[in-house]
Order: C-alpha cells, then sequence, then structure tokens
C-alpha cells in the first residue's frame, strides 16, 4: 500500500499528457536531455507492427492500445514505449489520460540497458509493468520492480493481466510466423462480433449442406431400393444438386418413376 508521502510525491507530478517535447516529433526527454528517436529498421518495425496488433487483439475492452505515445515520467523525462494500454477513462483529477498499465519496448539496435532506463522511468511514474521484446534473440523479458533489472520469461508461457481479455502468448510476440494465429485466437476468445456472425453463417451454411446431402441421399436410396437404374453422371448430378425443392420433387417422383429420364422430366 503507497506511503502518504508517495502519494502526495505522485500528485506533484506534471500529467502524463504533459508534453516536454513538441506533438508528432522524433523526439524523448530522458534525464533533461533531448534524445532523436530515429524511424525503425526493418526487424524494429517488423516486430513493432506485429506487437501493436498482438496486443490489440488480447486488451480488454476497457483499455486503448497506442504506438509510440509519450508518457512524462517526472518533471525532466518525456518517454514513449514503442507500445502502450492505458484505461479509456480518463483522469479524475486532471481530465486527461491515464498512466498506462503496461508497456512494450522493442529491442533491435537499441540495447537492453538503454530499454532498462526507459523501464524504470515508467514504473517509477506507475505503469504497472514493462517488457522488453529482444527482437535479435527471439525473446521477451519484464522489468523487476524488485532487482531493478529485466528477467527472461519463458517463451512457452503467457501474460496475464488485468488490462488483457485473454492471456498474451509470448512465442507470438517474439516469433511472426505465431502471430496471426494467436489474434485470430484472441478475437474469438474475445467474441469478435464480426467473427461471430462468420461463425454463424457458417454454422448456418453447414446445417443447410447437410439437408441437403441427406435429400440426396435419401433420393438415391430410393432410387436403387426400385430397382432403377443409375449410370455414374446420374449419381454426380444427384449429389451436386443445391435447390432443395427440385431435390423433394425428385423424391417424390423417385417413388412412381421407372427411369432417370421421368426423374428429372420438368412438368
Amino acid at each position: 500500500m503507497s506511503s502518504p508521502d508517495a502519494i502526495r510525491a505522485r500528485s506533484e507530478l506534471p500529467a502524463v499528457d504533459e508534453r516536454l517535447v513538441a506533438d508528432e516529433t522524433r523526439y524523448e526527454v530522458l534525464d533533461g536531455g533531448l534524445v532523436h528517436v530515429p524511424p525503425a529498421y526493418e526487424p524494429h518495425g517488423s516486430r513493432h507492427s506485429k506487437v501493436s496488433a498482438l496486443v490489440e487483439a488480447h486488451v480488454a475492452p476497457e483499455f486503448d492500445v497506442a504506438s509510440d505515445m509519450l508518457t512524462r515520467t517526472s518533471e525532466t523525462d518525456d518517454v514513449a514505449p514503442d507500445v502502450s494500454v492505458f484505461p479509456y477513462a480518463r483522469d479524475p483529477a486532471t481530465g486527461g489520460r491515464q498512466v498506462e498499465h503496461l508497456a512494450f519496448e522493442i529491442v533491435s539496435t537499441e540495447t537492453l540497458g538503454h530499454a532498462g532506463q526507459k523501464a524504470a522511468k515508467l514504473v517509477a511514474r506507475g505503469v504497472r509493468r514493462v517488457f522488453a521484446i529482444d527482437v535479435g534473440r527471439a525473446r521477451a523479458l519484464e522489468w523487476s520492480r524488485t532487482l531493478g533489472t529485466w528477467h527472461l520469461l519463458d517463451s512457452n508461457g503467457h501474460i496475464e493481466d488485468l488490462a488483457l481479455a485473454v492471456p498474451l502468448p509470448i512465442e507470438a510476440l517474439v516469433h511472426a510466423a505465431k502471430a496471426d494465429d494467436a489474434m485470430a485466437r484472441a478475437l474469438l476468445a474475445k467474441r469478435n462480433p464480426v467473427l461471430e456472425a462468420a461463425r454463424a453463417e457458417d454454422r448456418l451454411t453447414a446445417r443447410a449442406e447437410g439437408k441437403l446431402e441427406g435429400k440426396a441421399s435419401a433420393l438415391l436410396v430410393i432410387l436403387a431400393t426400385r430397382g432403377v437404374s443409375l449410370d455414374p453422371s446420374v449419381r454426380a448430378r444427384i449429389l451436386d444438386e443445391r435447390d432443395p425443392d427440385r431435390l423433394d420433387r425428385w423424391i417424390a417422383r423417385a417413388t412412381s418413376c421407372t427411369t432417370t429420364a421421368e426423374l428429372f422430366a420438368e412438368r
């Protein structure tokens, strides 16, 4: 539980969305110094895109996701995690954005030490959890508030958190080939309305297909029982028929016809 002094110190900090640098520029401020953040090379940019999409797919409905969003962590720091997860609800004290609950840093040309410097500042400001995705070594790490350093996460594990509706698989964060599958599973688990509608449509289609197959099978049984000769082309025509009303007419005729010509005759 926070002490009165800690609560007072936090309330005296600038609002998280109060800027030290101009919006929409490629700069952060660390320890009062202006730091240029260059555009990403392919490994960083590609992983950044995947992590943003994965987090978006797994996030709880009360939270929003942002990329490269600046957070004012102190009087002298204004830093932008690669991906942030923060509440939709506004800060009741300032009316502005609340501090993020989760932050993700993509580490490629940047060192883990530099990412750790940012992580420590974010955690000190109140960000609950900060993660690093090490592109070169294909691993994920979490910042330890207690130890003040990164600790390695099990690649077969998941990140579980109140800001996530579905546990986030760590393997998908570090391996691009796993990202699409993980996003699809997450959206299904969250009962995404578009996917739910598609699944409902698929079920209706499957039921309709099942009824058609049942009618065609029944027709073949009736014809075989009555000794009506069926060559392969006739059998194929019956099995391929997709009009349920036509199949019903054929079934009615099958009880009295003696040839397939009579069966298929349009009256």
